[in-house]
């Protein structure tokens, strides 16, 4: 991971195609493009190697989480659980529909903690958004149990974790939607771009419509095309979905060396006292995009992370203090800072996080370091960065 360290001719190719054609838009211009329809290309692609029946490509990872949501009629009030530890893109989509986003806790699998997920569900719960964070997945047969006993939806955030597997499923195939990012530092990578994934074929029609204006797509006359509802503009462009072409085509090639490298990591740390690695549960795969590793306590941990970084061992993350992923620092939420005014569901029901106790996601993110396993790294380069940290962590 990512991608982007890889590109080369195969990317270039099918950009040029593009660029030959002078067609950048998903839609229209049939004449023009001389049998070049590179979403369309992706969106097959993508479904036979995630195994489900209907793929939609859209402009983000973000997008994709809010098309699916839309697309299964999430909407203003409708509750959605979601980890502590995740992306702000996450509970962006969910207040971009109007919707409340639910914080549970998370447990060794640096996932939704399915005992978290059970105390958070209310009446008004649509959606339970596991987030595979660091290429890894959550309890998803506990996660698709509780779902299924209150009859809502399982929505997988696969964004960081395209290529693993739970129950010999591809992340994304098992819940009803799942969602994955091809933004510029993914496994794979379009550039920007995105994709939801689904065997319901309502939810395709709609998120199909949705994430174009609410086009039908009937016909072969785009002015002509009717309107059955509201939607956006959530399309990804030719050039982005031809990068993406060629990506998914290299995409078990770079698994190959992600676990490749990850496993010579894996094995300079394994054996050190007080190091013990997260757990993936039993039936994953996870797509060694990460090495998540927890220390004995909080400040043994930000301890080794500060000397990995001195030691030159860089791509190493302490979540507990990211803005982006962990919710300590999520201040714009908590504090409901935005441009314009809340709907008023979400006022009213919007939890208060700032006095929410998360300290069993505290006890797990604050011994928590993960490193970017890359795909670009020499067999030397790996080997003796595996020396390095083995190094600093005993001596830590």
């Amino acid at each position: 991971m990512p991608g982007f360290e890889l590109i080369g001719d195969s990317e270039r190719k099918e950009v040029q195609k593009v660029l030959d054609t002078g067609v950048l838009m998903r839609y229209g211009f049939d004449g023009m493009r001389k049998g070049h329809w590179k979403a369309i290309e992706l969106e097959k692609a993508l479904s036979k190697r995630m195994q489900t029946k209907y793929t939609q490509v859209v402009s983000s990872g973000t997008a994709a989480l809010t098309v699916a949501m839309a697309s299964a009629g999430v909407g203003a009030g409708d509750e959605v659980i979601l980890p502590t530890f995740t992306f702000v893109a996450s509970f962006e989509s969910v207040l971009a529909l109007g919707a409340v986003p639910v914080l549970a806790d998370i447990d060794d699998t640096l996932t939704l903690d399915p005992e978290a997920v059970k105390k958070a569900i209310t009446a008004r719960t649509r959606v339970i958004m596991p987030v595979h964070m660091c290429g890894s997945m959550a309890d998803l047969e506990a996660l698709k149990a509780i779902a299924d006993a209150h009859d809502i939806l399982l929505v997988e955030d696969a964004c960081q974790a395209i290529g693993g597997s739970f129950d010999g499923k591809p992340l994304g195939s098992y819940g009803d939607l799942g969602c994955f990012s091809f933004d510029y530092v993914k496994t794979i990578t379009c550039g920007e771009g995105g994709a939801l994934i689904t065997n319901n074929e309502t939810y395709y029609k709609n998120a199909d419509h949705y994430s174009d204006h609410g086009h039908d797509h009937i016909g072969k006359d785009r002015g002509a095309e009717k309107h059955p509802f509201l939607g956006y503009n959530y399309r990804i462009s030719e050039l982005n979905a031809a990068v993406g072409v060629a990506q998914l085509k290299r995409l078990d090639d770079f698994l190959g060396l992600q676990e490749k490298h990850y496993g010579i990591l894996e094995e300079a740390i394994r054996d050190i006292p007080g190091v013990t690695l997260r757990r993936v549960p039993a039936k994953g795969i996870q797509n060694y995009s990460f090495l998540s590793f927890f220390m004995p306590d909080e400040g043994i941990a930000k301890k080794a992370h500060k000397a990995l970084s001195e030691a030159g061992v860089d791509g190493c993350f302490y979540w507990y203090d990211n803005n982006w992923h962990y919710h300590r620092e999520w201040q714009h939420l908590k504090k409901l800072i935005t441009l314009g005014k809340l709907n008023r569901e979400v006022q009213e029901q919007l939890p208060d996080y700032e006095t929410q106790d998360f300290s069993k996601s505290d006890h797990w993110m604050g011994r928590t370091i993960s490193m970017l396993i890359k795909i670009g790294w020499t067999e030397d380069e790996v080997n003796a960065r595996a020396a390095r940290l083995s190094e600093v962590l005993s001596a830590v």
